[in-house]
């Protein structure tokens, strides 16, 4: 059973007790880090997000049955007050609980029905090598995403690279993607980033990134880079876990090969995920 599997069914079997995306990744024996970059890479949304979806969507089944007290419907669905629990209702199905109960049908209402997670759309990942990545010092750009908007990553590229001739001391042809660890709403920073000798006259709107060094698990994404995502999903669902290995909260480093062409996104890029000591 992959990390997202075991998050939705402890989702599911548990979404109407007290649940926080640190208590989900503990019963999946992960880190809060791991399971917020499994989830997000896989379904597209942060675990909190679902499992807020999840409870409302129950309120609004029960609701729309003839429940007597909307508040304790608020209370099961992990709300302590009406207020919080119609505000948070109201803005996912645009409608009141009120409107609901008295209309008795969610008919209308975008419910959020259980996912299943389909392991086997996953590629086949080659074994990872273990390296020893020596500290980073880069200038870069740096954007914050969400892994339901990831369509901005290349077109930060596109930004970052209209820059790339005025970086000074580079130390390396090719860049790097740096990849923050996701927090509890699926967010994450991402930095498009070249690897200098020494920070000396940065381009304004880049930043200076410093990294220690650190052990890595290195994942070859081999197919175009659109697909990337697909790696990272079974990376974080399975590969580490079969490699025996666990992940660091730490930014991932995105090498591109040297043959890599930014022009057709073919190529090939290595992961490398941070690993705990």
């Amino acid at each position: 059973m992959t990390v997202v599997d075991k998050a939705l069914w402890i989702i599911e079997r548990n979404s109407s007790r007290e649940l926080s995306l640190p208590a989900v990744a503990a019963a999946c024996g992960v880190s809060r880090s791991h399971l917020a970059n499994a989830f997000g890479s896989a379904t597209g949304r942060p675990v909190i997000q679902y499992l807020r979806a999840r409870r409302l969507t129950r309120a609004a089944e029960t609701l729309a049955g003839g429940a007597a007290s909307i508040f304790d419907v608020a209370l099961d669905a992990g709300y302590g007050s009406h207020e919080a629990f119609t505000r948070a209702f109201t803005e996912l199905f645009a409608a009141t609980p009120e409107r609901v109960r008295e209309r008795a049908t969610t008919q209308g209402l975008t419910l959020v029905p259980p996912l299943r997670f389909q392991a086997n759309a996953q590629p086949v990942l080659e074994p990872p090598r273990l390296a020893e990545g020596d500290a980073i010092r880069a200038v870069g750009l740096s954007r914050r995403h969400g892994f339901d908007s990831v369509v901005g990553i290349p077109i930060q590229w596109q930004s970052f690279m209209s820059a790339y001739a005025d970086i000074r001391d580079r130390i390396d042809s090719m860049p790097i993607g740096i990849v923050g660890p996701a927090d509890e709403n699926g967010g994450f920073e991402y930095v498009c980033a070249t690897q200098v000798a020494q920070f000396e006259r940065v381009p304004a709107r880049l930043i200076r990134v410093e990294i220690p060094g650190r052990r890595y698990a290195v994942f070859e994404h081999r197919a175009h880079v659109s697909t990337i995502f697909a790696t990272y999903t079974a990376i974080w669902n399975e590969g580490l876990e079969r490699a025996g290995l666990s992940p660091a909260d730490a930014p991932v480093i995105e090498r591109h090969h040297p043959s890599f062409d930014p022009d057709t996104g073919e190529g090939g890029i290595a992961l490398w995920i941070p690993l705990s000591p």
